[in-house]
């Protein structure tokens, strides 16, 4: 019986049964539905094509000698020479590295203690308690860091509020914001405590979306708490996790530009500078006419291309090795 069943399954797959009109009918596109939904992305599209597509024409600049007078087309080809002056820096090496240094524990720490809290605030079971701890954690999130940072550099600094109380255990004051030792501590401190917020909505979006009836099952046979965790919940939010850490991955290069311009100095260069920061200072910030617009711009594209690498790679080990697509 099961050999006359794999045989009638292979030829069904090799000749596949044919379609009745009425189901061929049903597999045509209503274009006046279809052009009814996508009318609704024209806003969309729009807005992204006018400030996230047209200024791509910018990364021309990238290859020339670009003079503001003369224009993108207008302005002299120089090629790959300016990623040749770019790579012969060693402080663009020194900022390369600091970049992924920074990014790497931003997304560690963030993603492992999103996951951590979002799996204790689903075990609290007063929904005051429960409401009031997210919004506590997710109110930092919509704060800038124009005015977070500031806040930091004063809190950090020598005669600021954690030098104080250090002092009432008899502690040195510290050098926090111009020290390379501490720097990189307090920028991945900050930013976790700034965004850790918004990804435990996602994972408590993610298990909300679990069907309860597994939950109950589970304690019938007898499943404590830490098992219902490890053997529903958490394979419950595995896409939604999947699905962070590849966004996560794509930004692996995206040190957090605002954050570092507000709360850096020159005494911290050393470990702190970042491809972004570096960008602004050659192409933006240079003084006395200075500003090199080619090379800062050669230095963001080199961060996109390399962001883009890590994201598709990141995208297809997920796709291969768990099966879990985006889209």
């Amino acid at each position: 019986m099961e050999q006359i069943l794999e045989e009638s399954r292979t030829e069904t797959e090799v000749f596949p049964v044919a379609q009745t009109p009425q189901e061929k009918k049903r597999r045509k596109v209503n274009v006046k539905e279809q052009l009814t939904l996508h009318s609704m992305l024209v806003p969309g599209v729009v807005l992204a094509t006018i400030f996230m597509i047209v200024p791509m024409i910018g990364i021309v600049m990238a290859f020339e000698k670009y003079n503001v007078a003369k224009g993108f087309f207008a302005s002299p080809w120089v090629g790959f020479a300016n990623f040749a002056t770019l790579f012969k820096r060693p402080d663009f090496w020194d900022a390369t590295w600091n970049t992924v240094i920074i990014a790497f524990w931003k997304i560690v720490f963030t993603s492992v203690l999103s996951i951590v809290l979002s799996l204790l605030i689903n075990e609290i079971r007063l929904k005051r308690i429960k409401k009031g701890v997210q919004t506590l954690l997710f109110l930092p999130y919509f704060l800038s860091w124009a005015l977070l940072g500031n806040i930091m550099v004063d809190m950090f600094s020598y005669s600021g509020s954690v030098n104080y109380m250090l002092s009432a255990f008899g502690v040195d004051p510290v050098y926090f914001i111009t020290s390379n030792r501490w720097f990189r501590v307090i920028i991945v401190g900050t930013d976790v405590w700034k965004t850790i917020g918004y990804q435990i909505v996602v994972f408590l979006a993610a298990i909300t979306n679990i069907d309860p009836a597994l939950y109950e099952a589970a304690k019938i046979d007898g499943a404590n708490s830490t098992q219902l965790v490890l053997h529903i919940t958490l394979p419950g939010m595995m896409s939604m996790i999947v699905l962070m850490s590849i966004l996560n991955i794509g930004n692996i290069m995206n040190a957090g530009f605002e954050q570092i311009l507000v709360m850096y100095n020159p005494s911290v260069y050393e470990t702190g500078d970042i491809l972004d920061t570096m960008a602004y200072r050659i192409g933006l910030a240079a003084s006395g006419g200075a500003a090199n617009y080619s090379v800062g711009t050669a230095i963001g594209l080199f961060k996109s291309v390399i962001s883009c690498a890590f994201f598709s790679i990141s995208y297809f080990l997920a796709y291969k090795l768990k099966g879990y697509k985006i889209f």
